[in-house]
């Protein structure tokens, strides 16, 4: 539905600004992303900026974990996060599993880089989500301003051809408790 913005704001004059919130919110929620939903066509980038990849098509006809982190280098994701990936990464294909992919709001050469740093070559793909598309696509998105602004929440997901099967979203969307590789159950 797209309504303009100043058509809602003259509906509502004399009426309490409560009211118009509403409507407003009413009108532009978005919903986070939850088990059955399909993954977002959405273009992400690995290594550089001319490389393409497209969520939904990485993601058809196989299983996929996907986790998103606040920010390349940043402590939790580089002590933590990325690295239990990395090392569960083998056992985790043992078990059917495609693909497994980090993705961040940074830009490629970051999160190649930081992909070289933490030796995830072969073993977890790390997409760039430069302007934070995936992260808004699945409403995953908080605002850390030391970090730059918008950035994605912490998560995990797994799909099976295209479709969420699990979601661990962390509870202040920064913490390091559900999100994590030994989490993920398959």
């Amino acid at each position: 539905m797209n309504i303009h913005i100043h058509t809602i704001v003259r509906s509502h004059i004399g009426k309490p600004v409560s009211s118009l919130l509403q409507r407003f919110l009413h009108c532009t929620s978005v919903k986070m992303v939850k088990v059955g939903d399909s993954l977002p066509s959405i273009e992400l980038y690995e290594d550089n900026p001319t490389n393409k990849v497209n969520l939904a098509e990485l993601a058809a006809g196989k299983k996929v974990i996907l986790f998103g982190v606040p920010g390349a280098f940043t402590p939790g994701c580089s002590k933590t996060h990325l690295p239990g990936y990395v090392s569960k990464a083998d056992e985790l294909k043992k078990q059917g599993v495609g693909e497994i992919i980090c993705v961040s709001v940074n830009d490629p050469f970051v999160m190649g880089a930081w992909g070289k740093d933490q030796n995830a070559s072969g073993k977890v793909r790390m997409l760039a989500d430069p302007s934070a598309a995936l992260a808004k696509g699945l409403d995953l998105t908080v605002d850390i301003a030391p970090l730059g602004g918008t950035r994605s929440k912490r998560y995990s997901l797994v799909a099976e051809n295209g479709k969420v099967t699990q979601l661990q979203v962390e509870p202040d969307g920064t913490g390091l408790s559900c999100s994590l590789a030994d989490k993920i159950k398959l």
